[in-house]
């Protein structure tokens, strides 16, 4: 389990006296009663959009713990996380309280530019810096909503707040950034230099901020595609007409820093292995054509590791060396019980870009501190707890399943992690050292994901400024040059090879894949080569599970990988709205008391009680505002559960 962490310290910027970070449940304090001409707007918005990055002690509880485990990016590397309902009312608590501090913080910004205008104190851009901030609230507020559901979308008045229902607020949210992007006044084109760096994301590029508002606009009213696909559509489309967030120069990004403060990096905590999940492993192995062998050279610096890796390359056709004894098998994961001992043949060539090789260890992007280690050899054991073999893991490509391993728990650790289960080997592919060293730039909405959403709306039949495939294809060219893999692009494109949920790259290849494909694998105790037919999933959330390859499945794969492994909120989102991509059920070795309904009976099946909906509540909210906390549960049409979806997800 995890370790706990102590916070050391908060960030604090110059404006502490007025920043207000305030819990939602003690808002009843008017954060601008100083007179509006002691603090300046830029300041709030500065402290509001950092405060919300989260120190290390939120971030590791939420973005890690509970959206990248939701998300199905990146698995926890003791697999017993929110992927299976495991909730901490304290986690909760903290993240919730953080974000409000945040949120509070914004609508100061906001009081203060309307008091200058009021007052006739307002310089030439501080309307422009009024309209910046509604559009960060509006993120803000939809991040909290998309987590736990109703929110309050109207506070800060002198008591506690009322909770509005999911659709009252995606509907003020589409009001927000509509009013707000209008109201940018464009000709205002540089403000001073002591202004523009209290900005984080775009030094108040108004340009790019109104770009921003748009693609999130899109973001937003694609959320409501299955619910109130009117209003979406009418949203959509509205929002398609202006500028939008199109070019890697405008994506919207924050710099960490290394340390213990709001900035510091997402991935910072040493003690996580962030193995690659089974879900992105899916989609992206023999995916696009692209071969492990032509991806070597660029992904491995030393030329003798170049050859140690050129030995371990396995055929298209190959699955593994099959341990079912030892590895877990109860889940829908196709490929459960079978261990590749070498490279895939071909994989996505952004794979290799965020998770490392085992064994490449001499490379600098191999993690150089905290519990992960150069060690790749395991002991495979059999039932009386006795070495059978001793595996040597280095250049292999397996991901860690999340779930309960039950009694084969020991033996997955002993495999993947060696025989010190207190640390982690390098055994199986993990995040790369630039995400762990707090340099790199944490990334809220990049170009592919406006692409996608456009080639989305394009297949359901609404009005966008370029068609479907036009706009698949540069999604997935935006992503690549955000990874530096551009030079495979061509190749990619034009790829009908099928991934292992039988889905493939190429747009006008809509052709099934079949319910089965035949592979080679080795009976991992006794060596013997065998043939098997590998089913492909049967995604149940998705049209009965019957169609792996139509143009939507294709766009969703393709937006999940763009966006690992920095927004595994929106993966989370739109598996929650469309079943997609697949998502496979946790390991059921043992039961799991948080997912009742997941039995060894239907554990083949995908259903949407077997996945998390939702974040509960804090308590705090309960015991401070028991009005405001009924209202919201109300407003949630179910019990304040996990697994109550919310209003425009799956039912």
């Amino acid at each position: 389990m995890k370790q706990i962490i102590k916070k050391s310290g908060l960030y604090i910027t110059v404006i502490l006296l007025f920043s207000a970070c305030k819990k939602i449940t003690d808002i009843n304090t008017n954060p601008t009663a100083a007179s509006a001409d002691q603090v300046q707007v830029e300041y709030f918005i500065d402290n509001s959009i950092i405060h919300a990055q989260m120190n290390p002690g939120v971030s590791e509880r939420a973005f890690i713990l509970y959206w990248a485990a939701a998300g199905h990016q990146i698995s926890d590397a003791d697999g017993a996380t929110f992927s299976w309902g495991s909730y901490s009312d304290e986690w909760i608590g903290e993240y919730y309280d953080n974000q409000s501090g945040a949120l509070n913080t914004i609508n100061s910004a906001i009081d203060v530019a309307n008091q200058q205008i009021t007052a006739g104190t307002q310089k030439e851009y501080t309307n422009n810096l009024m309209q910046v901030a509604r559009i960060w609230r509006a993120y803000l507020i939809s991040e909290m909503s998309d987590c736990f559901g109703p929110m309050p979308t109207t506070a800060f008045q002198g008591k506690n707040p009322e909770f509005d229902d999911v659709k009252s607020v995606y509907y003020y949210l589409f009001d927000e950034l509509k009013d707000a992007t209008s109201k940018m006044d464009l000709s205002i084109t540089s403000v001073p230099s002591d202004v523009s760096k209290e900005d984080p994301a775009y030094a108040f590029d108004f340009t790019k901020w109104e770009a921003y508002g748009n693609s999130l606009r899109l973001r937003l009213a694609m959320r409501l595609s299955e619910v109130d696909p009117a209003k979406a559509q009418a949203e959509f489309e509205d929002a398609a007409t202006g500028s939008l967030l199109t070019d890697k120069s405008q994506t919207f990004q924050i710099q960490e820093k290394k340390g213990w403060d709001d900035l510091s990096g997402m991935y910072s905590r040493s003690w996580y292995q962030a193995p690659e999940a089974v879900t992105f492993n899916n989609l992206v192995v023999n995916l696009g054509s692209v071969t492990s062998q032509a991806q070597i050279p660029s992904v491995i610096s030393d030329p003798a590791e170049q050859d140690s890796a050129m030995i371990r390359l396995k055929p298209a056709d190959y699955a593994g060396q099959y341990y079912p004894v030892q590895l877990t098998t109860k889940t829908n994961n196709p490929f459960s019980g079978y261990w590749l001992d070498g490279l895939p043949y071909t994989i996505d060539p952004r794979a290799y870009e965020i998770f490392y090789m085992p064994g490449n260890s001499k490379d600098a992007s191999f993690p150089s501190a905290g519990y992960v280690t150069a060690t790749t050899t395991g002991n495979v054991k059999d039932v009386n707890n006795n070495v059978i073999k001793t595996i040597d893991g280095k250049y292999t490509w397996n991901p860690t399943p999340d779930g309960n391993w039950g009694t084969k728990g020991d033996w997955h650790n002993t495999l993947f992690q060696g025989e010190d289960i207190g640390s982690t080997t390098s055994m199986a592919p993990s995040l790369k050292n630039q995400f762990r060293t707090q340099t790199a730039k944490r990334v809220f909405f990049g170009p592919w994901e406006t692409y996608f959403l456009l080639a989305e709306g394009a297949v359901r039949g609404w009005t966008t400024p370029v068609d479907a495939q036009t706009a698949y294809e540069t999604g997935i060219a935006k992503s690549f040059e955000y990874w530096g893999t551009s030079s495979y692009l061509g190749t990619y494109l034009a790829s009908t090879d099928y991934n292992r949920d039988g889905t493939s790259v190429s747009w006008t290849n809509t052709t099934e894949p079949g319910n089965t494909h035949m592979m080679n694998f080795v009976d991992g105790l006794t060596g013997a080569p065998g043939t098997v037919a590998i089913n492909y999933p049967v995604n149940n959330l998705y049209e009965n599970g019957a169609v792996r390859n139509d143009h939507l499945t294709k766009i969703i794969t393709q937006k999940f990988i763009a966006q690992t492994p920095w927004l595994p909120l929106e993966t989370w989102s739109d598996h929650r709205r469309l079943g997609l991509p697949f998502f496979e059920n946790v390991v059921l070795e043992g039961p799991i008391q948080t997912l009742p309904t997941l039995t060894s009976s239907n554990y083949m099946t995908s259903n949407v009680a077997f996945f998390p909906q939702r974040m509960k509540y804090p308590s705090g909210l309960k015991n401070s505002n028991v009005t405001g906390y009924n209202q919201a549960v109300t407003d949630l049409g179910g019990t304040d559960e996990i697994l109550t979806p919310l209003w425009w997800a799956q039912h």
